[in-house]
């Protein structure tokens, strides 16, 4: 049942994708605001109450919804899944920036590029070179694909082979926002949470995305230049070490890492100014030391490299998930 769930909600994604402004984002919004003015009183219990009730919740309640459809009819918790696979899974959310950008430095207009980057991340991007345009252009983009598409296959996949139905891409679509949400309105004077909060989900959504960086990452290498790939990741834990084994920041630079080597382009440097506290895609991080140091300059012609790198590895998802549903049934 998976992979059928995760083809139709990838094609249905495609075919009529949410909006921007959708009601689903607003009510999240909405309901994250509420869980932390109600329940952050600044202790670090008070934070994991937040966190349990804005993040868990949601995902207790899908996983008790599978079950009950389930009990119903198998094709009403097919169909639970399709639809909430729908919601925390697919391309559509960003891939648009990612487009009109790549079209403006393919006709050499760089102040659209820049202009389309700036409004991507809700920031001024100032004068960027064109070369520093792509560089987080792919950043951006490999961080989004991972985000909304590859760690929402690894939680999902993960959750259904342990019984937990749609639960998993659930948690870590919630963790995610919470934890990118939180961070933008501390960012606001006078609108923030309290640090408690705020390191609560910091450390939660580390250590939900531990795993399924990790799982981009070496799909990453598979399907690009894998020995690249391989010595841009040992170059990276090289250099991060003492830092926290699970952070936002040693997750984000793993899956870069990959990306930097597997289509050979040197990532890492300087991030963009913070995002505004509702932006869409919170901009990366700045990685810990240079990139694929051995790669090229960033380059429009990565930007394919790039396209073709996610689109080989949502195949190589596809037959994995064939092969276990098949070998599943057969035995």
């Amino acid at each position: 049942m998976s992979f059928l769930a995760v083809l139709l909600a990838l094609v249905l994604e495609q075919v009529r994708p949410l909006s921007p402004a959708n009601v689903l984002h607003t009510g999240l919004r909405a309901w994250v605001r509420a869980i932390s003015g109600n329940l952050d009183a600044g202790r670090p219990l008070h934070g994991y109450l937040a966190w349990s009730a804005a993040v868990a919740l949601p995902a207790l309640l899908a996983l008790a919804l599978h079950h009950l459809l389930w009990q119903l009819h198998p094709v009403l918790a097919y169909l639970w899944n399709v639809g909430l696979l729908y919601l925390t899974l697919g391309f559509r959310q960003f891939s648009h920036h990612f487009t009109a950008i790549r079209d403006a430095l393919d006709v050499g207009d760089e102040d659209q590029a820049r202009a389309s980057l700036a409004r991507w991340q809700q920031v001024d991007v100032g004068q960027l070179p064109r070369s520093e345009i792509v560089r987080h252009v792919i950043e951006h983009s490999v961080l989004a694909a991972h985000r909304h598409v590859f760690g929402v296959l690894s939680c999902y996949c993960i959750g259904a082979a342990l019984g937990f139905g749609p639960a998993g891409a659930v948690l870590y679509r919630m963790s995610e926002f919470a934890s990118r949400y939180w961070s933008h309105k501390s960012s606001q004077p006078g609108e923030g949470v309290s640090p408690a909060l705020l390191r609560v989900a910091r450390q939660a959504w580390a250590l939900i995305d531990y795993l399924p960086a990790r799982m981009t990452a070496v799909a990453f290498a598979v399907v690009g230049s894998f020995e690249d790939a391989v010595d841009s990741w040992r170059q990276c834990a090289q250099s991060l070490a003492g830092h926290p084994w699970a952070s936002v920041e040693r997750n984000q630079t793993v899956v870069l890492a990959a990306t930097a080597g597997a289509v050979q382009v040197r990532l890492g440097g300087s991030p963009l100014p913070a995002s505004a506290p509702e932006a869409p895609d919170a901009p990366p991080p700045e990685p810990l030391g240079p990139l694929g140091a051995g790669g090229r300059a960033p380059e429009p012609a990565h930007l394919r490299s790039v396209v073709g790198l996610v689109w080989r590895s949502v195949v190589l998802w596809m037959v994995l998930l064939a092969l276990l549903t098949l070998a599943r049934l057969l035995g």
